[in-house]
């Protein structure tokens, strides 16, 4: 029997959520709650889409609210609160909506689970695959955090290194494609309340136009997963670029054991040869940001720009889609979570 899912938002990570899931014969993607109220916008924005092409099966709006392709028959919502919905149908709730709602009102839904695609330290686990999935417990877990797309692609790679050499102090910078609450054309300051930003100035400038620097959560959000990686180990900021998807980590790490540039890939190399999960991608080709555009695996070591100073000093570039490859991550869990719900 199918579980059936309730997607909270489609957004750009909901959309792509919506997308993978459709293609997975172990979910039913029974309703969609979205805070816009238009079913007609809703429709358009999952048929079309700028930066991973039009769906050739599209969906088409039938009575009652509801949408219909040639893959599902999907509800159509529209509640503030997920509190307000008639969950009686309903296994599971994937929220990609990025709202901050109260985890007691989350905790006491009448489903099985909520998987959130935003970092969350109040969540009853905060999960990333190939660093601490085995700790999920689906009797115990009910908030269920997938992390952030940032923290999904850099903390497997902390983990390996960290095991192998110990991390003594490092230093990352994200270079993040634009994201929807930025300005296109120089306005005034950005909140955004999803993202617990009241006022940000650099926000407000174009985002076509500039390379804006600004803080990052990402070691924070690996904090949550793994308590001996944080922002007293590692510092970070991030870089925001004017590109559509795709993102990259520069990373620096100071390690405490001597090690070689061949030593480090083969590290990575030996993971992804016997991974469990599509995590790791080595590659050693002459690529750009576009080359990786859904690209399932999300920890992609550039080797071309591994290197090692002074035996202690490790230079790592790592590549990830932002979007689609962080949903697929969120999907992978799901499954996993179903697999071990069935023992």
């Amino acid at each position: 029997m199918k579980t059936k899912i309730l997607l909270n938002g489609v957004g750009r990570i909901g959309k792509s959520i919506l997308k993978i899931l459709l293609q997975n014969k172990n979910f039913e993607i029974v309703a969609i709650n979205e805070i816009n109220p238009y079913i007609e916008n809703i429709v358009y924005s999952i048929n079309y889409d700028s930066t991973y092409g039009n769906i050739s099966n599209k969906f088409k709006i039938l009575d009652n609210n509801y949408i219909q392709n040639k893959y599902a028959k999907i509800k159509i919502l529209n509640h503030s609160s997920l509190s307000d919905i008639n969950l009686d149908n309903i296994d599971i709730i994937i929220d990609a909506s990025g709202k901050k709602e109260d985890i007691n009102l989350l905790k006491n839904l009448p489903i099985q689970a909520i998987f959130q695609t935003h970092a969350n330290t109040n969540a009853d686990i905060n999960i990333i695959l190939g660093v601490n999935e085995e700790k999920l417990d689906s009797t115990k877990h009910k908030v269920i955090s997938t992390s952030s797309c940032n923290a999904t692609a850099l903390l497997p790679a902390l983990k390996l290194i960290n095991n192998k050499k110990k991390i003594l102090c490092g230093d990352i910078v994200t270079i993040h494609p634009l994201l929807n609450h930025q300005r296109v054309l120089d306005g005034h300051f950005v909140g955004s309340p999803t993202r617990d930003v009241d006022c940000n100035f650099e926000f407000g400038r174009s985002s076509t136009q500039n390379i804006i620097p600004n803080k990052t959560t990402t070691i924070e959000a690996c904090s949550y997963v793994l308590k001996e990686i944080n922002k007293n180990l590692i510092s970070s900021n991030s870089l925001r670029v004017p590109t559509d998807t795709v993102g990259a980590i520069n990373v620096t790490l100071f390690v405490e054991k001597v090690c070689t540039k061949d030593e480090i890939i083969s590290i990575f190399q030996d993971y992804e040869n016997n991974q469990k999960f599509n995590i790791v991608l080595n590659n050693y080709e002459p690529l750009v940001s576009s080359d990786f555009k859904k690209e399932h695996k999300t920890t992609i070591i550039d080797h071309r720009y591994t290197d090692i100073r002074n035996k202690k000093m490790i230079k790592l570039l790592i590549w990830y889609d932002n979007e689609w490859g962080y949903a697929s991550k969120v999907v992978d869990i799901l499954d996993y979570y179903i697999n071990i719900k069935k023992g």
